[in-house]
């Protein structure tokens, strides 16, 4: 039995793991430990689909019911270029500010008897006493890096720098706009978070970064600067970074993270601790709350920690495979975007709805275009597409493995 947990970190993954088990046992002894003051996050808002949200109620209906109230949704994509506007009707899409999640998901593990102390961070000199110990800690998790050896932690730096911005700006599509500077292309993802806000991601080439003066704008002028060069998508709202007491808003290019293994003994990661996938498919905290799910499941299901932490492990290492897979291709399709961006609109925005497909890079643009739009109405070619596409991506990431080697 798993008695006392303690869990270092207080985002989602870390409070929606505590309420899974005080739901499965109310005598748990959980406490959930987080480094900053309550009410502060970074960020401002996270995406998720409709499979998250069948989950959600499937294990805790009252906490999907708070999130999906609080939720704003789209089912349509836009893409902006070169003054041209182009649109797609997709999947049903959420948003959901950080702020609120994190709000949701604590009133929810207090009221089931879970302690939350703010302002007191764990780190691997001064581990809790506690049957099993959770690192919820993020992609810099302290516990992970006390231990970084064991856990065969591996962290690989993308090419292109990106900002996370917010604006009064409502988006109601998740919204694609690109720019073409005489520094060359930048571009942002834009999707509403709350009926007032929304969240804006740009990114571009080191080039475009160091050409434009992104490097060296201030934390007033860089946003600024953003905000005049998308004011027509814009609707000439601005472009801020963090509040003062949030800390400055950074550029950072996208890190990777991979572990080997992911528990030690009675401590397991959990979330951006243990793995990381690039932010354009969009899948951080889903990811994060389905850890929680399955670490619960695996508790629950065995009575030996050593069996449950291996069984957690083996099934999310095996979920996040076709993940992290899609993740790098659709960041590989963004630093290879001259090679797409010149199709007519709507054949770029049809493959940027493709970005995560191995097939892609090894196909000419326009070739796989005519091939996507012909196997959307032959069965047989829909389904040579699906075989041939995980056989390339697993070829490629077997070389690149004896390239490492």
């Amino acid at each position: 039995m798993y008695v006392k947990v303690a869990c270092a970190g207080g985002g989602p993954a870390g409070l929606y793991l505590s309420i899974l088990l005080k739901q499965q046992d109310p005598s748990h002894d959980i406490t959930v430990y987080e480094r900053n003051p309550e009410g502060s996050t970074y960020g401002w808002g996270v995406t998720y689909w409709r499979g998250l949200l069948d989950r959600l109620h499937e294990h805790d209906p009252r906490t999907a019911r708070a999130v999906e109230e609080h939720s704003v949704r789209w089912s349509e994509g836009v893409a902006h270029v070169r003054g041209l506007t182009t649109r797609h009707h997709g999947d049903e899409g959420f948003g959901i500010g950080r702020h609120r999640l994190l709000e949701i998901l604590a009133a929810r593990a207090r009221s089931l008897g879970v302690r939350l102390e703010f302002e007191h961070e764990i780190t691997g000199t001064d581990l809790p006493a506690a049957d099993l110990v959770v690192a919820a800690d993020g992609v810099r998790s302290a516990l992970r890096t006390r231990w970084a050896g064991h856990f065969g932690t591996e962290v690989r730096a993308g090419r292109n720098p990106y900002i996370w911005l917010g604006t009064t700006k409502v988006f109601d599509s998740f919204t694609f706009a690109f720019r073409e500077t005489r520094h060359g292309w930048i571009w942002f993802y834009g999707y509403g978070y709350s009926p007032e806000r929304s969240t804006c991601v740009v990114e571009c080439s080191p080039e475009t970064w160091t050409g434009l003066g992104l490097d060296r704008a201030g934390e007033e002028d860089g946003p600024a600067l953003l905000a005049d060069l998308f004011a027509d998508v814009l609707d000439g709202h601005p472009l801020t970074g963090r509040s003062a007491a949030g800390g400055s808003t950074p550029w950072l290019t996208f890190r990777t993270l991979t572990n080997r293994t992911w528990f030690r003994d009675n401590l397991v990661l959990l979330g951006d601790a243990a793995h990381t996938t690039h932010y354009s498919i969009g899948a951080g905290t889903t990811l994060a709350l389905e850890d929680a799910i399955a670490l619960a499941r695996a508790l629950r299901e065995h009575a030996a920690l050593p069996q449950a932490l291996a069984r957690y492990e083996r099934e999310r290492v095996r979920a996040l495979l076709p993940v992290q897979s899609a993740a790098r291709y659709s960041a590989r399709w963004y630093e290879n975007l001259p090679r797409y961006i010149d199709l007519p609109p709507e054949q770029m925005f049809a493959l940027l709805g493709q970005r995560h497909s191995p097939l892609l890079p090894y196909v000419p643009p326009q070739l796989y275009y005519r091939i996507d739009q012909a196997a959307g109405q032959l069965v047989a070619l829909r389904r040579f597409k699906r075989w041939l596409g995980p056989r390339v991506a697993r070829t490629v990431h077997a070389r690149t493995l004896a390239v490492r080697r």
